[in-house]
């Protein structure tokens, strides 16, 4: 990891706007500099040309040049005769080489831009010359003006660096306090996550005020709390219920091995024998349903294939072992859906168990479809479900009283399994109404005809 990605990101960004700043900073000046040189020195130039026509005006009117002339806006006039000769200049140039070799041809005066002039040795001029024809006597007018340097005036190049500077350091201060404020709300939920722990999972990030990507963030996180919350008790309720239902055959096997051993020449030992197979068996429920259910939780793949629910269903029933009532059936066939087979075939069955289990004389199966969806529904004519209980009884380990038994036989995992089933090949496993006894309603998505 680079120093760059050890930053916070609010030091990255104050860095990002300060150095996007510093180019705009430069920039602008440099510009301004660079605008303020061209208009001065077209002015420059548009002034000293016209000063050398203006005096070469007056000569050729006859007007003889003075030694000496004024010059109030160049820095220095010099009038040159055919022979190359000074004959006429400004104070500051009284004695001094003539400035140019210019020679305009025409009467449009022509300039030109040098830092070797004679007459102005180390500086740098603009030098404009006009040509003049005083009484048949050929002259040549030159006017002279200092260069504008890059920087123009050292005061105007101070105040921009100070502008700038002011400039860069209000952008610094405002990005970081700007992304401090924006991140407040980011350190506050970083604070209380770090503050959850896996023995208080009740606690939720604050939201922040404005409705925002963060507050966006603030709910999702809580969403997803709430869900890990509910997660969490589930598998505390789970593991409670679970070591509740692999103890109980285990203490009555203890408590029947240990009675039979107390007096041995007395034990029934073929109905202790007995016993213990049964309860080997409630456990052996117990633990394939468990190990059912945590292959369901942690995301099983499917082995999906095209099927005829209704020869599904015709396969199960004509193998199933019936202990009371055998199922009538109402099937349709066609009814093609796209499942995996095993998984299918094992909801059927804690289907039919429970139904069984149940049922008075009559237990019926139907299959058909019903809109874009296929439909499987089981009934038997028991007790039934009340209709606050319906959902209850798809939680794992829940298992309903009856009129006849204090609770219903089974592990409670049989239709919990069920209903993760059909929800991880997206359907759905509901209790619907019914005449009398329960009935389980199966929905899956038809399949498509390609």
């Amino acid at each position: 990891m680079n120093v760059w990605q050890r930053w916070s990101v609010k030091t990255r960004l104050t860095i990002i706007a300060t150095g996007v700043m510093a180019v705009v900073a430069i920039g602008a000046p440099a510009f301004v500099l660079a605008t303020l040189r061209t208009t001065t020195l077209a002015h420059k130039t548009k002034a000293t040309m016209a000063t050398a026509a203006w005096t070469g005006f007056h000569l050729e009117q006859g007007v003889q040049p003075p030694p000496t002339l004024p010059a109030e806006l160049v820095a220095g006039f010099q009038v040159v005769d055919a022979s190359g000769r000074v004959i006429s200049a400004s104070p500051e140039l009284a004695g001094r080489p003539r400035m140019a070799d210019l020679r305009p041809s025409g009467r449009r005066p022509v300039s030109k831009s040098t830092c070797s002039s004679p007459a102005f040795p180390g500086a740098c001029v603009l030098i404009a010359a006009y040509h003049v024809d005083a009484g048949g006597s050929p002259l040549t007018v030159y006017a002279a003006d200092y260069e504008v340097p890059w920087y123009v005036s050292w005061d105007l190049v101070f105040t921009l660096t100070a502008l700038s500077v002011a400039v860069l350091v209000i952008t610094a201060y405002g990005a970081h306090a700007t992304v401090a404020r924006v991140l407040a709300p980011v350190n506050a939920i970083t604070g209380r996550l770090a503050a959850i722990t896996a023995s208080d999972l009740s606690l939720r990030v604050p939201l922040p005020r404005h409705h925002d990507e963060i507050r966006r963030l603030a709910e999702t996180v809580n969403r997803t709390l709430d869900r890990v919350e509910n997660a969490v008790e589930r598998q505390r309720r789970f593991a409670r219920e679970a070591s509740h239902d692999l103890r109980t055959p285990l203490t009555a096997m203890r408590a029947d091995i240990e009675e039979a051993l107390l007096h041995p020449e007395d034990a029934d030992w073929p109905r202790v024998a007995q016993a213990q197979l049964d309860n080997i068996d409630r456990l052996q429920a117990i633990i394939t349903d468990l190990l059912e259910l945590a292959r369901l939780d942690s995301g099983v793949s499917l082995k999906l294939e095209r099927t005829d629910l209704a020869e599904l269903v015709t396969y199960e029933l004509d193998h199933r072992h019936w202990r009371k009532v055998a199922a009538v059936r109402e099937l349709t066939p066609g009814v093609v859906v796209v499942i995996d087979r095993i998984k299918i075939a094992r909801l059927l069955a804690n289907l039919l168990d429970n139904s069984e289990r149940f049922a008075e004389s009559m237990l019926k199966v139907i299959v058909g479809p019903v809109g874009d969806k296929a439909v499987l529904e089981v009934l038997d004519d028991g007790p039934g479900v009340p209709p606050e209980l319906r959902e209850a009884v798809f939680q794992r380990f829940m298992r309903i009283s009856t009129g006849r038994q204090p609770y219903a036989e089974g592990t409670g995992l049989g239709l919990a399994i069920a209903r993760e089933i059909a929800e991880v090949h997206g359907g759905t496993l509901t209790i619907e109404d019914s005449e009398v006894g329960a009935r389980f309603v199966l929905r899956l998505p038809l399949a498509p005809e390609q």
